[in-house]
């Protein structure tokens, strides 16, 4: 793909002047830790990471060296086995005769808009309703991009099922459903290039819930316990943690292995090995602006500490609404909040790291709302597949053999 730095310049130009400044000292710090052979982990909501093309990115990230770990929601590892981005066309149910109580809001039923090759692929592994497929070809509907998978057939339940199966080759192996799923997944994913590179890619505790019957998948797969020494090992080791619009990150980055905000000191004055977040950067990409103020309150009075140190509702001495994360973040002495669109922060983000790395770029996303974000939603349409049942299987297949 190539790369259209003046619109990239004009996404950085329409930051405000501190977030300018923020995102400029964020690639520093970025850079600075990988000319050092440090470590850099992504801690990724759903939502607008999709849509806006983030996920792809930080998969392109992670095959060029620049991203050493991610965790992610069950929604996002739900879309990227059924490819990250897909056309489907949404119709009225009624034209199909299926129970309006138990459609989605607006009574809306979608088909996943498939290649009759992909098809066949599906009709090998799962019994099809041809019947609904034919209607659904005929039926009045609109053509939509969005989030693959999900609620879309046969794509959604296809996935629903698949996940069903991983389940059962986590329980057999004691792998992460996410490592098995990505042996399947596309390497434009970020669970298809941390399989095969070696990246942990991991659903966090908070956002396990959201990816239907993957979420519980997920959440079976390895034992809550293990999958919190898993994190903790990946966040443990980063020098630098970027949040990329996602919610309750104190309960993931400050779980119950982690000392400097205080939750891990249980675990510590037992024996468990644990982690600080001192010395780390924590950089986060965010749209609220009372993320930035909490930090202001907290460096220019020392309000939010205080707080805590009187046991005093957050909320009620700052003015604000207080979300969780803002806490940790704020009373933290490396975070660096960037208050933005991620559709126009990430990719100038990527290319200046990149660029002073001497890395070039395969793919960049671009603010979906743009003419380049349409054409990357259409790039990211045809060229990230559906999971690979078969070469799933078979990366099981040799990997229990050397075991």
């Amino acid at each position: 793909m190539e790369i259209n730095r003046a619109l990239l310049n004009d996404f950085f130009n329409g930051l405000d002047e501190r977030s300018g400044k923020a995102l400029d000292s964020a690639v520093s710090k970025v850079v600075e830790t990988k000319k050092k052979n440090g470590k850099v982990v992504v801690v990724t909501g759903s939502g607008p990471n999709i849509h806006e093309g983030v996920t792809t990115l930080i998969a392109e990230l992670i095959d060029k060296g620049i991203i050493d770990g991610v965790t992610t929601s069950s929604a996002v590892v739900n879309h990227e086995m059924s490819g990250a981005l897909d056309r489907v066309k949404m119709c009225d149910a009624s034209q199909f005769g299926l129970d309006r109580a138990r459609m989605p809001r607006g009574n809306v039923f979608e088909f996943t808009d498939l290649s009759e090759e992909e098809t066949d692929i599906l009709r090998k592994e799962m019994l099809l309703d041809e019947d609904l497929l034919k209607k659904g070809r005929s039926a009045e509907g609109r053509m939509v991009i969005k989030a693959a998978g999900n609620m879309a057939y046969p794509m959604g339940l296809r996935t629903e099922k698949i996940a069903e199966e991983i389940l059962t080759l986590s329980r057999q192996s004691g792998l992460p459903f996410e490592t098995i799923a990505g042996w399947g997944c596309d390497r434009r994913t970020m669970l298809g290039i941390g399989a095969e590179k070696g990246v942990p890619v991991l659903v966090t505790i908070p956002q396990m819930v959201g990816g239907g019957h993957v979420g519980l998948a997920v959440g079976d797969s390895i034992p809550v316990a293990e999958r919190s020494r898993r994190i903790a090992d990946m966040l443990g080791k980063a020098d630098v943690i970027i949040e990329s619009a996602v919610a309750l990150t104190q309960e993931i980055h400050d779980g119950p292995f982690e000392t400097y905000t205080g939750h891990g000191i249980w675990s510590w004055w037992q024996g468990q090995p644990v982690y600080s977040l001192e010395k780390k950067t924590l950089i986060r990409f965010d749209l609220d602006e009372n993320l930035r103020h909490a930090q202001d309150l907290q460096r220019e009075s020392s309000m939010i500490q205080e707080a805590i140190d009187k046991g005093l509702p957050k909320t009620k001495i700052s003015k604000i609404p207080f979300r969780m994360e803002m806490s940790a973040f704020a009373r933290h002495e490396g975070s660096i909040p960037v208050i933005g669109d991620i559709g126009m922060i990430w990719p100038v983000f990527a290319l200046r790291i990149a660029d002073e790395l001497g890395i070039k770029l395969d793919f960049i996303s671009y603010k979906q709302e743009t003419e380049e974000g349409r054409e990357m939603r259409e790039w990211i349409v045809r060229n990230v597949r559906f999971l690979d049942r078969e070469k799933m299987l078979e990366k099981f297949r040799e990997w229990e053999a050397k075991r």
